[in-house]
């Protein structure tokens, strides 16, 4: 059983975190793009279509933590300072994204799609600056967890 938890944990990661990192990445400078061509309407859709691939990957990645939740309990390792650490840093990638990252992409998408109270350039450029961060910043929370995902400090494997 822990070796099916721990191959639904790690595909869980790969393909609901993998899509949202890269979507996030991607999603600065097609904002960039779409301003600097408002008569494209390509540019708009593209920023459309990341900002709805980090909404919906980033609710279905709950199973991420879910199942390895259930793969450290199946090992007996839930007190572990490495899974520990695992934790608060995928607490903290989640709260940058959600509190973060997606509330900006909405405000820049608003902002392009002519919806918001200020859609003015200098604007949506800071948002696209502020997301190029933070977005930096959850790719670093995430690459993080992998690395300690794989070494796991005190591992009796040895790998």
């Amino acid at each position: 059983m822990t070796k099916l938890l721990l191959a639904v944990h790690v595909l869980a990661a790969i393909i609901t975190i993998g899509p949202v990192t890269a979507a996030a990445s991607m999603f600065p400078p097609a904002v960039r793009r779409a301003l600097a061509a408002p008569d494209d309407p390509s540019g708009l859709a593209t920023v459309r279509t990341l900002h709805r691939i980090c909404r919906v990957y980033a609710v279905i990645a709950v199973a991420v933590p879910v199942f390895g939740l259930a793969t450290a309990n199946s090992l007996h390792v839930l007190g572990s300072a490495w899974l520990i650490t695992s934790i608060a840093l995928t607490v903290l990638a989640a709260a940058v994204l959600g509190a973060l990252i997606l509330p900006r992409q909405g405000s820049a998408l608003a902002a392009l799609d002519g919806h918001a109270e200020t859609p003015e350039p200098v604007v949506v450029q800071r948002l696209a600056g502020q997301l190029g961060l933070f977005t930096g910043v959850f790719n670093l929370l995430w690459a993080t967890v992998t690395v300690l995902m794989i070494i796991r400090p005190g591992s009796t494997t040895g790998a």
